[in-house]
């Protein structure tokens, strides 16, 4: 489904753009050395846009400064004082983040919107399992149905201030609790829906689940903008959101196809396709390169690929668009492969 559109900072979400990969620095927001430092590194690493946190007013004026050093769109994180809310618009925040709930009551909420809407900012409504309203709790538990109850309560309420420029997440700890409520949320509404498992885990757990839940959703052609919320620098949130865009066929580069090790092995395939994963990291063709170990599948996973290496004993076949273009011992493979893509 085509969903509506906004425009936050430059980078368009929803509308059929190019699903876009968020993160939120871990800085201080009023340390303006080490913010606009992490800044420059997550838009080095390929984030499109990143949210900042705004727990005093010293942070929300901070987002001026910010805007000077670094170009890239940057997200107001609110709770609980719309004061700040309003502070972050004036200095130019690209979004407001916002569980409506949370700020203080409809007037609040009134002169939130007035201001985004006088600057032409988006809002995002927040909604996570942990903050879900206590009729709703009572109603439904814990649940898809009471997040999804709670998010379109907040849209009628910025809709019946005249404001129609939102973006949506429902996000849980749970995967299979966010990706029901996702799925019911397209159901209801056009609005662009911002997609990740809230408190997900370390890089590795948090990366896995994230990866089932996004790229489930994703696949069913849900979602519009991504965040891989990990317990680790935001910089491998980046690379993991990439990765998962690339593995469900919605970002170019890169696509490394490599077999399991077995008895048939007879080349160091493991730190081979370790090394070729490093070599290629920011190569942002659209080509699928094949690191195969062995004879028994190797060769036609291989030629299926536009580039690849079929281990043999101690050495290995090129492939390049299906045929045979040489041979190299184990140390040279890495090196040749590269090479070859490379002069392509």
């Amino acid at each position: 489904m085509k969903t509506k559109s906004i425009n936050v900072g430059g980078v368009m979400i929803g509308g059929g753009a190019p699903v876009s990969v968020q993160s939120m620095t871990n800085t201080k927001t009023e340390d303006i050395e080490a913010a606009a430092g992490q800044l420059m590194r997550l838009k080095t690493a390929g984030c499109d846009i990143a949210r900042v946190a705004v727990p005093n007013f010293e942070a929300a004026r901070a987002i001026a400064a910010l805007k000077e050093r670094v170009d890239i769109p940057l997200v107001a994180d609110i709770h609980f004082d719309h004061k700040l809310a309003l502070e972050a618009a004036a200095a130019g925040a690209d979004k407001i983040r916002i569980n409506p709930g949370n700020i203080g009551g409809r007037e609040n909420v009134r002169a939130v919107v007035r201001a985004c809407r006088e600057r032409s900012i988006p809002i995002r409504i927040g909604v996570n399992s942990g903050s879900i309203e206590k009729p709703l709790l009572e109603k439904y538990g814990v649940s898809a149905e009471a997040m999804l109850e709670s998010a379109m309560a907040h849209v009628r309420l910025l809709n019946e201030f005249d404001f129609d420029d939102i973006c949506i997440s429902v996000k849980a700890s749970d995967v299979a609790l966010t990706v029901a409520a996702y799925r019911l949320l397209r159901e209801r509404t056009e609005y662009p829906l911002h997609l990740g498992v809230t408190e997900a885990g370390t890089e590795y757990m948090g990366t896995i689940k994230s990866a089932v839940g996004i790229g489930a959703l994703l696949l069913d052609g849900i979602g519009d903008t991504i965040r891989v919320s990990l317990t680790a620098e935001p910089e491998k949130e980046i690379a993991a959101g990439i990765a998962i865009l690339k593995a469900v066929g919605l970002r170019r580069g890169v696509k490394i196809v490599s077999c399991p090790t077995c008895g048939r092995t007879e080349i160091d395939l493991i730190n081979l396709a370790k090394e070729v994963e490093r070599r290629l990291e920011g190569c942002d063709r659209d080509i699928t390169v094949a690191v195969m170990g062995c004879a028994v599948n190797g060769p036609g996973e291989a030629r299926e690929a536009d580039f690849g290496i079929a281990g043999g004993r101690g050495e290995g076949l090129l492939f390049k668009k299906g045929e045979i273009v040489g041979k190299a011992p184990m140390d040279e493979l890495a090196d040749r492969l590269t090479a070859m893509i490379e002069g392509a």
